[in-house]
Parts: C-alpha cells; sequence; structure tokens
C-alpha cells in the first residue's frame, strides 16, 4: 500500500511540476504561446474549412503538424 501511494505522488508530483514549467514558459515568452495557440488554430480552421484553399489545403496544414510536432518533443524533454 505504501509503495502504491508512493507512486501515485510521485505521479501527481511530476505532473505538478511539468504543469508549472509549462506555465512559467508562458509567463516568460508570451508571445510564442501565442502563436503556438494560433498555429493550433489556423490548423484546425483549415482542416474544418468547407473548401480545399484552391487545392493547396494539404500543403499548408503539413508545416503545421511539422512545427506542432516539433513543440510537442521538446515539451517532453
Amino acid at each position: 500500500m505504501k509503495l502504491a501511494s508512493g507512486i501515485v505522488l510521485g505521479l501527481l508530483i511530476s505532473a505538478a511540476a511539468w504543469t508549472l514549467s509549462a506555465q512559467n514558459e508562458r509567463a516568460m515568452h508570451p508571445r510564442i504561446a501565442r502563436a503556438i495557440e494560433a498555429l493550433r488554430d489556423a490548423r484546425a480552421y483549415m482542416q474544418q474549412a468547407p473548401h480545399d484553399f484552391g487545392g493547396h489545403r494539404v500543403e499548408a496544414i503539413r508545416p503545421l503538424n511539422f512545427a506542432l510536432a516539433y513543440r510537442g518533443r521538446e515539451d517532453r524533454r
């Protein structure tokens, strides 16, 4: 029981530390945080749009996916 409690406590502390570091980064780099949100919003818009942007939807979404995937990898370091 103590082992399980220790594991749960460790996971909670790790999650809290990750959340605090993300919040700290947003505070230190608010323009970058807003840019990341804008990328996510643009990707969602393009994926849901009723048109294909003159046949360029896939080419337009690809760099957004790349940038957001890179960001996701960096956040896990």
